[in-house]
């Protein structure tokens, strides 16, 4: 009997060191497990991190490459406010920015880059070519698409226009002496005309020009075949031309001012070759062959603008025959002058026939009287 309850003891012993390792691996393995999910969570947090780090800066990258502006230079280099979408009125115009005028003269200097001056074209081509700025492929229409799916790449402008380069690391590389801006003796301009009801005011704004490339075929100074190069979006480059100085006069070399500053203030001078108009035509396509009429058309453009801006708060010319501070102008005075002295001599005139019809009716009435007595 001893016997028995001895086995039956050492068994419940048994089972009781049984649980007894069970619970306490248990135990450890909770304790441990805690551990291990938080080491877990922290790689994985470390990892998500890394990959969105990662992600961003790709993303930046490519819009780096796309032609995209940072934050970083949106930051230092402020631009003018977009023109507004809701604007009353408005026109697009299309200019021919000639270099050779004196007004755009500074567009065109230095031919090849001074240190850190260059031209317009160069530094385009060089913000363009290391991937700062998109630009847009030059329909045969004329007409500007600045989007996504017109734009072409600097390779492709360079091979199709024998502009000699090379390639290293996959990035382009092009000597300023292979850079033909001294070719580059025109720009295409858009600019557009509108009134902002907001604020009342005038703005003429950019929108987008074209570098063209001059070739004297045969050197006789007749037979130059223009060959524009792409479209650049004035928006895209606006916040870099802040940081590029040009002369503005031959006489004094201190004369300087930033690009964006030149177009911001309609600094330049061109001829209108064409208008937004809802037939596509171009001023060449209107005039024919006609020199005076195509002249004329441009002159009309200009006066009808002219007209809109002299003439937003009502009729200029009415407004001023009426305005004490019109006839500040001595030529105005002068002629005002005349003019009073003109009436003042009517008046006498008019008053002297009456007092000497007055004077003979009255003699005539006291003779009659006396004839009478």
């Amino acid at each position: 009997m001893k016997t028995i309850k001895l086995t039956i003891a050492k068994k419940w012993m048994m089972v009781i060191g049984l649980s007894f390792v069970i619970c306490h691996l248990s135990i450890s393995q909770a304790q441990a497990q805690p551990k291990q999910s938080r080491t877990q969570q922290t790689t994985q947090r470390t990892q998500q991190t890394t990959q969105r780090r990662t992600a961003q800066q790709t993303k930046t990258q490519q819009k780096d490459q796309q032609g995209g502006m940072t934050d970083r230079m949106r930051i230092m280099y402020p631009t003018a406010l977009d023109m507004p979408e809701d604007v009353v009125w408005r026109r697009d115009i299309y200019r021919e920015i000639n270099l050779n005028d004196e007004e755009n003269a500074g567009l065109y200097d230095p031919v090849e880059p001074q240190g850190k001056r260059m031209n317009l074209f160069t530094y385009v081509f060089r913000l363009a070519l290391n991937g700062y700025i998109p630009v847009y492929e030059y329909n045969l229409d004329g007409n500007e698409v600045l989007e996504a799916t017109a734009k072409v790449d600097m390779k492709s402008i360079l091979e199709n226009y024998r502009i000699m380069y090379e390639e290293q690391g996959g990035k382009l590389k092009v000597e300023n002496s292979d850079i033909p801006s001294a070719q580059v003796t025109m720009y295409y301009l858009k600019e557009c005309a509108y009134f902002d009801q907001a604020n009342s005011s005038f703005h003429i704004k950019p929108i987008a020009f074209c570098p063209v490339m001059m070739e004297d075929d045969f050197g006789d100074g007749e037979s130059v075949t223009k060959y524009p190069l792409f479209w650049v979006k004035y928006s895209e480059v606006e916040p870099y031309l802040s940081r590029q100085q040009i002369k503005t006069s031959d006489i004094n070399d201190a004369a300087m001012m930033n690009l964006d500053d030149f177009f911001a203030l309609n600094k330049y001078k061109g001829k209108i070759y064409k208008t937004a108009n809802r037939l596509g035509k171009t001023l060449a396509q209107i005039a024919g062959e006609d020199s005076t009429k195509y002249t004329a058309e441009q002159r009309r453009i200009e006066a009808e603008l002219e007209a809109f801006r002299q003439n937003l708060f009502g009729d200029k010319a009415k407004k001023d025959s009426i305005d004490s501070l019109a006839t500040a102008d001595p030529k105005a005075l002068k002629g005002s002058k005349a003019k009073k002295t003109e009436k003042s001599a009517r008046v006498k005139t008019k008053r002297e026939r009456s007092s000497s019809s007055s004077s003979s009716s009255s003699a005539a009435r006291v003779s009659v009287r006396r004839e009478r007595h």
